[in-house]
């Protein structure tokens, strides 16, 4: 494999490097890496690895782009806004570099499609927004031996590293179990610093392309940790440990994760030709719920230890958020704190769809 002269003057900045040269962005050219999740850690991890001239990029994601992201995920404009994450940024990046082949997923990571895909790609970059999927795509790369890219963010702090590299810890090491689903909001929940994903993932794509041209210290065992508001950052050190011997992976990961059962869902178009059967309860923020909803008790999430006496209990109660994740969070508290008679179902997809 050769590059051809457009090739050549698209990468000259990297070529004239000499600790990546002509060799190096060969190797790139050559590579195949697969980034979870398009939203705003994915987004400029995306960018980067395609202005890099990474040959093959995957990209899985089962959303759509939500006028609520625009704040951070700069690759969509409002006029995207309802369109799938994964095939919209695919087409715009094509535009930054038409040399770079994607494999676009508009499906969610789960455990029956995990290790197949991983199989077929030379890196991992983790930019998911919650735990199922973290413990989910460390456990498929320690099991199909990729090198795995992590990054995470929380209101103004984020979080690097790499797993899986040469022997090196997982994310299991560093984090051997969840935190309780309480403990874990995301962001639509708490908030996020709309620049701290650009530099987290900027960050992560910097990693992938020293893994992939063999270059510098990669930061594996290493977690390094940022803080937008001080600029200050630090490198915590850490050892592999038995967490990281994986064999099998999770029978349910929402389980793994102390997640609610969703056995008892419905869906929208359901729960619109019934909805005298039941009661409902929104446990959206207020600028939610003033935009859009169906109707019911609303109680936000973080009040709702405070306020569930509120809830009626006469009917079958039914959560309902913008995704199903909040939700869910809420009926595994009110499982624990309700009456064991009042049968508590998820608005599966929450209003997303």
């Amino acid at each position: 494999m050769m590059l051809t002269p457009e090739e050549q003057k698209q990468y000259n900045r990297h070529i004239i490097l000499k600790e990546i040269g002509e060799a190096g962005q060969l190797k790139l050219k050559e590579a195949r890496v697969l980034v979870i999740g398009a939203g705003g850690l994915g987004c400029p991890i995306l960018q980067y690895l395609t202005a890099a001239g990474i040959g093959t990029i995957g990209i899985i994601d089962d959303d759509v782009v939500d006028q609520t992201n625009l704040q951070r995920q700069v690759l969509y404009t409002v006029n995207d806004v309802n369109k799938p994450k994964a095939e919209i940024a695919a087409k715009r990046l094509e535009q930054l570099n038409p040399f770079v082949n994607f494999k676009v997923f508009k499906e969610k990571l789960t455990k029956e499609n995990a290790i197949s895909l991983f199989k077929v790609f030379d890196v991992i970059v983790d930019g998911s927004d919650n735990f199922q999927t973290r413990y989910l795509t460390n456990d498929a790369a320690v099991i199909t031996n990729k090198p795995l890219v992590y990054g995470s963010i929380f209101k103004f702090e984020g979080q690097v590293s790499v797993f899986n590299f040469n022997g090196s810890g997982t994310y299991r090491c560093l984090y051997p179990t969840p935190p309780k689903s309480e403990e874990s909001p995301n962001c639509s929940e708490i908030g996020v610093m709309g620049v701290l994903p650009g530099i987290i993932g900027s960050l992560q794509a910097n990693e992938v392309i020293k893994i992939i041209c063999g270059i510098g210290e990669v930061l594996a065992n290493q977690l390094l940790v940022f803080d937008v508001l001080s600029m200050r950052q630090i490198t915590l050190k850490f050892n592999k440990t038995e967490h990281a011997n994986i064999k099998t992976l999770e029978e349910n990961y929402d389980f793994f994760c102390g997640i609610a059962s969703t056995e008892n869902e419905i869906s929208l178009s359901v729960l619109n030709k019934n909805k005298i059967d039941y009661n409902l309860l929104d446990v959206r923020e207020n600028w939610e719920r003033e935009q859009h909803h169906i109707g019911g008790l609303h109680i936000p999430l973080n009040q709702l230890p405070k306020r569930y006496q509120e809830i009626n209990t006469n009917k079958p109660l039914v959560v309902y958020c913008k995704s199903g994740a909040r939700s869910k969070h809420a009926i595994q508290f009110l499982q624990e704190t309700l009456s064991s008679n009042v049968k508590l179902i998820n608005l599966k997809n929450g209003l997303s769809i």
